[in-house]
């Protein structure tokens, strides 16, 4: 069995960094008591800019061997190179993880599979900074490729320029579902930390995880938040970190409620007819497009038109909230909806430029 399927939640947590042997070491004995399955700190710390807290390196993996030995809980540590993983396991680290400034990158995070070629140790990988989940899978199967058995991925929000919606990295849930839906079997855990930058927040985007069928959560917990040298506002107490797992609402994917059942595939019937029809009138739409195109080719007229856009944009979203859907999904929805269109309506405009091609041959 996986090293991350022992529990639902399984739960991962400890300090941002490991600042001083005294903050490990009591912060490992408190989790130790609590329904936390790996421990977790910082040794090395890419930060943004230079002169910042940057981790205790060497240092920090022998307090975090000595908290292994001592409280009998394992530990996880971030590795961005290939010596950071050859010490890491010198000290008995026993899993390591990817961290999203590295995913992006498909040199390092091969030099980083490469040195764990023949080892059997779980990883964890962090969604790429971007949203790119095909950069995200990529670096999960170059582990895979070397033979890293035990993988397992970590969604802790994209970086934007600036934050919206009140998280310090947007959440972007279709992201994680899609790599869920391409992996079945891939070990899904949320980082309700970084997504949120906030600790009062950390509940809300847990419990979302949970609802979403993620298997686990890693959250950063200090013992004085307050005086961490790195991401103080958005790591907890152990005290708050127990009060943030009891108030979890933990649900199943499946039921054997018999009626619920009934009620579900009828719902789902349903559903599935309507999607028939909502194909059947985008196919409809597209035709539509195609016919537009030829037009606009006879007038001589460019497939794009602004205006016709903000027209669309704004008269559907009125619609929408018609029926409570919100302004952003609707824009969502129809800026699909409309790349397509003008992607056919540029392949009849295209065939006006080779035809002039043509008769100019």
């Amino acid at each position: 069995m996986s090293f991350f399927k022992t529990a639902r939640p399984f739960v991962i947590a400890g300090p941002c960094s490991a600042e001083t042997r005294e903050q490990v070491m009591e912060t490992a004995a408190e989790l130790s008591t609590m329904n936390v399955q790996l421990f977790r700190a910082g040794v090395w710390k890419p930060r943004t800019r230079p002169g910042q807290f940057e981790g205790n390196g060497v240092r920090a993996l022998e307090w975090l061997q000595e908290a292994r030995l001592q409280y009998k809980i394992p530990v996880a540590i971030e590795v961005a190179d290939p010596a950071h993983i050859e010490l890491a396991l010198k000290y008995n680290i026993d899993v390591l993880w990817v961290g999203a400034r590295t995913t992006v990158n498909p040199f390092q995070v091969q030099h980083l599979a490469d040195a764990l070629k023949g080892v059997d140790i779980p990883v964890m990988i962090k969604n790429p900074v971007n949203t790119d989940v095909d950069l995200w899978q990529g670096a999960i199967e170059r582990f895979e490729t070397v033979g890293v058995k035990d993988v397992a991925a970590i969604h802790r929000g994209f970086s934007g320029y600036s934050p919206s919606g009140g998280y310090r990295n947007q959440p972007n849930w279709p992201i994680p579902i899609e790599l869920k839906r391409r992996k079945p079997e891939l070990t899904m855990i949320c980082d309700p930390s970084h997504i949120t930058g906030a600790r009062d927040r950390i509940a809300e985007v847990a419990q979302k995880a949970m609802d979403m069928h993620f298997e686990g959560l890693m959250i950063e917990t200090h013992p004085r938040p307050e005086e961490a040298w790195s991401d103080a506002g958005q790591q907890v107490t152990p005290k708050q970190l127990k009060e943030i797992l009891a108030s979890l609402v933990i649900r199943d994917e499946f039921t054997n409620d018999m009626t619920g059942l009934m009620q579900l595939e009828y719902l789902r019937q349903v559903m599935d007819s309507i999607d028939s029809e909502i194909i059947d009138l985008i196919a409809k739409r597209m035709e539509l497009s195609e016919k537009m195109g030829a037009v606009k080719k006879s007038c001589n007229m460019t497939a794009h038109q602004p205006a016709r856009w903000r027209e669309i944009v704004e008269t559907r979203s009125d619609r929408g909230q018609m029926h409570l859907l919100s302004k952003e999904f609707i824009v969502e929805l129809y800026e699909t909806i409309h790349h397509e269109s003008i992607r056919k309506q540029l392949l009849v405009l295209e065939n006006q430029i080779s035809e002039i091609k043509v008769q100019n041959d």
